[in-house]
């Protein structure tokens, strides 16, 4: 009994949740900082490597040094106060973002980090679709306060009017740039003033301050004071007021204000994170809701990634432990393919470094090796009850391109080779409407997918391809199978298509053409996520 009850504990304790953002907004730059409370690192690099040496612990690919993006998504466990995180640090690049998308399937939540001089950016509003999709709860995180900012209440209009959810500042900024001098609590009054970071890389010092005491004018400043106050009156009387429940269903976003680059705020967005999550939720599955306090161990793969080590070729299945408890050697089932193994070399990531996991719980994230039979959204479990998890939506794409094989003999290499590398996921492959696969249109979310298309089929299935980039931007799924293709009144920019399952799709140039041909067609449904 005893270990059933430590396994409880030991899931208690788990967080875990995907960071997102905009490219450049400081992502990388706050998951380190977490690190360094985590106590997992002890001197916290900084992504451009100007000041401090150092690469970030979290970019481990040669482009990635090179570009200072992350390009692959990367999973990094530490403990704080008694708690053990999962971050999943997603790229916030747009060519890898398909990536992105399905990690977010794999978190119980999300925090939103935005760049405080630029405000609510593109790739932040595609992710924050999937968070809203998945009513998983969203934390924002307003960074960069070091520098001049925006309004702090333009910023927090942006965020409520461009994404659709409330918001709720736990804390405030005291100015911003060379004038940022710290943050207001506004649920404990008190004022947070910070120095000593040494650029970042130490955790500094933090003095706390009654917003009462009379010491707290000189501190910050006559003009800054008088602001403050002025705006904590305004904030009292106009923003939604704190409630747990609108959080956790991700309705309401609590707000807080830093700089990750001076260690700004941190610390105290990280306890509050804490305290409004909860442990890892239930999942749905086609016998119902699997509960994670279950005996039995249950996972499903969300991410499969090829040549993680340069010395030998490899594929690196990465899993969502969503029930129970895992032990090394244990023989699990694998759902989908029917039958029972063991998972082997079962390692857990610290960025570059693997180490081999013994055991593990729900909420964590581990990398088991694949040897070419896992597809994304299989399921593993111990259960003698065989149960699937919902599947992982396919996300749409927004670029596509004709493909034309140059070597009509090369037929069945071209065919194996397309169909192989879109069940990876990189690529979603369509047919005309009526036609067979002679003529194929690929669709990608980032455009850097095509060059990778084409140097694969050309170096693992010796095939030459020709790609004829297409002007249409926006896919969408048609929910209700009944209705007539061929009656369908659409626009001049439309095009018919079908997925290789053969469920119809239609293509459009613009998001005009989308509206018209809904008012056009009376009940037709269209969805922006098809459904595997």
């Amino acid at each position: 009994m005893a270990n059933t009850e430590n396994t409880t504990e030991q899931i208690k304790k788990r967080r875990t949740f995907a960071i997102i953002s905009h490219p450049d907004a400081g992502k990388t730059t706050l998951t380190e900082k977490f690190l360094l409370y985590g106590g997992a690192i002890n001197l916290a690099g900084s992504v451009k490597g100007k000041a401090t040496a150092r690469h970030a612990v979290s970019d481990w690919m040669e482009i990635e040094k090179q570009r200072g993006i992350s390009v692959t998504s990367s999973v990094l466990q530490f403990n704080y106060d008694g708690y053990c995180i999962n971050i999943l640090d997603t790229p916030g690049h747009q060519d890898f973002s398909e990536d992105t998308y399905r990690t977010l399937m794999a978190a119980d939540s999300a925090v939103m980090v935005i760049d405080g001089s630029k405000g609510v950016e593109a790739q932040t509003r595609k992710l924050f679709k999937v968070c809203v999709m998945r009513h998983i709860p969203i934390f924002t995180f307003i960074n960069k306060m070091d520098r001049d900012a925006n309004d702090t209440f333009d910023l927090i209009d942006e965020i409520e009017k461009e994404l659709g959810i409330a918001t709720c500042p736990v804390n405030w900024p005291i100015g911003s740039g060379k004038n940022f001098k710290g943050v207001y609590d506004r649920n404990t009054r008190k004022v947070m003033i910070f120095s000593d970071t040494l650029k970042g890389t130490k955790e500094g010092t933090e003095t706390e301050y009654e917003i009462d005491d009379p010491d707290i004018q000189s501190v910050i400043g006559e003009e800054n004071y008088s602001q403050l106050m002025e705006e904590i009156e305004l904030l009292d009387g106009a923003s939604a007021a704190f409630d747990q429940e609108l959080v956790s269903k991700g309705e309401l976003s609590p707000v807080f204000f830093g700089s990750a680059l001076t260690n700004f705020g941190v610390e105290t967005f990280l306890k509050h994170f804490l305290q409004m999550t909860t442990s890892p939720l239930p999942r749905t599955a086609d016998v119902g809701v699997i509960d994670p306090f279950s005996e039995d161990f249950s996972a499903f793969v969300f991410k499969i990634q090829a040549n993680m080590n340069k010395a030998h070729r490899d594929r690196i299945a990465f899993m969502r432990i969503c029930s129970g408890k895992f032990n090394a050697g244990m023989e699990v089932t694998h759902v989908q393919g029917g039958r029972k193994m063991k998972l082997s070399q079962p390692q857990q990531m610290m960025a570059q470094e693997r180490k081999i996991v013994e055991e593990a719980y729900a909420g964590d994230i581990i990398g088991v090796f694949d040897p070419g039979i896992f597809s994304i959204g299989d399921t593993i479990t111990t259960s003698s009850e065989k149960f699937a998890f919902e599947g992982i939506p396919t996300f749409a794409p927004e670029h596509f391109a004709r493909v034309t094989q140059m070597d009509t003999m090369k037929r069945k290499q071209f065919v194996k080779g397309i169909t192989q590398i879109a069940q990876e996921g990189a690529i979603q492959i369509f047919q005309e409407y009526n036609t067979g696969m002679e003529e194929i249109i690929v669709g990608v979310v980032g455009v850097l997918q095509f060059d990778v298309l084409k140097f694969r089929l050309e170096n693992e299935y010796n095939v030459d391809i020709r790609l004829e980039k297409l002007p249409y931007e926006h896919i969408r799924w048609i929910e209700n199978k009944e209705i007539d293709l061929d009656a369908l009144k659409g626009t001049s920019d439309m095009k018919k298509i079908k997925d290789l399952k053969g469920n119809p799709l239609l293509l459009f140039v613009n998001s005009w053409s989308v509206g018209m041909t809904l008012d056009r067609n009376e009940g037709l449904v269209l969805s922006e996520f098809g459904r595997n």
